[in-house]
């Protein structure tokens, strides 16, 4: 029984790419330091004594970086390609992490963090084109998912070596790790994967503000990008409002709120990349594993409003992990597959923008609520939003399944 699960495992990642192999590698390398991400709220908070407020703020000038990176690495990667953009994103924004320990007041931080965002965010975009040049059609949800493995396998590893990191050393470290690193992998990424330049010119100006490209009158892919605003808005609490909510509530350290991080990585690097495979066999719809994911999403923050039960911390994120699980991997694939030849920038583009716009709104929002009026009335707000999520994809499922496309 063991050596058939085994095998069904190693199964499930043949056949795909050397370059989508090495990427997975170059991006667990990058992943495992970034280090300071999970803990930037507690950094802010009780380090650098900002208040609710502040720390909501900053968090929002992060969000507005990702999203002002994410237009920009799609308009990038439509023009010069994704593999320059790859480059000087990581390159550029390692030396910023490095430099961004040395800032401490309130405007100072909104500026360096909305910059070195700007820059970091233009890779998303350029890595989810590249998997379209990298990969085979038929293996492209297989091959995000493995990069998914090697984020979150680094995001298993790094929270908890950041909080041994803090106790050892303070949180000034996490920033000489996070800036290294990015430069360590995009060197090893120059290195090991050659320049395909195979992405076609749009036909379009190569902006995403050009109202006549295709992706604008694509109704029902607007409908999507909402769908997973709505999902990436309640996600993003669990790098802000609940970090906090652990040291406020249960009095976890640094080390202990890493674990349950590393739950997050282990849960997805052991189940994930078969859970796929099985999937894609059995032919479920992108959009009903959507569903599932925010149903689940949702449920994770009801077992949180469980605030009398520590174990509810653990039920809420095995709840949230495998909500990630159905509607990360299939949310990205249901993007590309839906971008028409020569703007997949653009699609990816507003793809990563819902992202970034929800990191904009949502620590704001959620750290705002709080400071008012406490932890469960947040979580109370985020559970109500994730339940318009559900049914706005299930109106979504609908509309597709009429269309003729899953």
């Amino acid at each position: 029984m063991v050596q058939k699960i085994y095998s069904q495992y190693i199964n499930s990642f043949r056949g795909l790419s050397r370059e989508v192999w090495w990427l997975a590698l170059v991006t667990f390398i990058n992943r495992a330091g970034t280090m300071i991400i999970p803990f930037l709220s507690k950094y802010l908070k009780e380090d650098l004594l900002f208040s609710f407020e502040e720390v909501g703020w900053i968090m929002a000038f992060f969000g507005l970086g990702a999203f002002a990176g994410a237009w920009l690495g799609g308009k990038l990667s439509d023009s010069i390609g994704f593999y320059k953009v790859m480059i000087i994103s990581l390159f550029v924004s390692g030396i910023m992490f490095v430099l961004l320990q040395y800032i401490t007041s309130f405007w100072g931080l909104c500026a360096g963090i909305f910059v070195t965002m700007t820059v970091a965010d233009m890779f998303r975009p350029a890595m989810f084109v590249s998997l379209n040049t990298y990969s085979k059609p038929e293996n492209r949800t297989r091959s995000l998912t493995l990069i998914r493995l090697a984020i979150n396998l680094g995001f298993a590893v790094g929270p908890t070596l950041a909080g041994i990191a803090i106790i050892a050393s303070g949180y000034n470290i996490l920033f000489w790790i996070d800036g290294l690193t990015c430069i360590l992998a995009i060197v090893m990424f120059w290195l090991l994967v050659p320049e395909k330049n195979t992405f076609v010119r749009s036909t379009q100006k190569a902006s995403i503000l050009d109202f006549s490209a295709p992706v604008y009158r694509d109704k029902i892919y607007w409908l999507f990008l909402l769908v997973v605003f709505l999902i990436a808005f309640v996600f993003f609490q669990i790098f802000t409002s609940v970090p906090l909510y652990h040291k406020d509530q249960y009095n976890l350290s640094e080390f202990e709120t890493g674990l349950l991080f590393f739950l997050n990585g282990f849960v997805i690097v052991v189940f994930e990349m078969p859970m796929v495979d099985w999937i894609e066999k059995r032919g479920i719809s992108q959009t009903s594993l959507i569903v599932g994911s925010t149903i689940l999403i949702t449920l994770s923050f009801l077992v949180l409003m469980v605030d009398v039960w520590v174990a509810s911390l653990t039920i809420g994120m095995l709840l949230i992990t495998f909500g990630e699980m159905l509607g990360f991997p299939y949310s990205n694939a249901f993007a590309m597959k839906r971008a028409q030849k020569g703007s997949e920038g653009r699609y990816m583009a507003l793809y990563s923008m819902a992202f970034a716009a929800a990191h904009i709104l949502s620590p704001k929002i959620g750290l705002d609520v709080v400071a008012k009026y406490g932890y469960i009335a947040n979580f109370t707000m985020i559970s109500g939003i994730s339940a318009v999520s559900i049914l706005l994809a299930m109106r979504l499922k609908k509309l597709v399944e009429q269309q003729g496309y899953n």
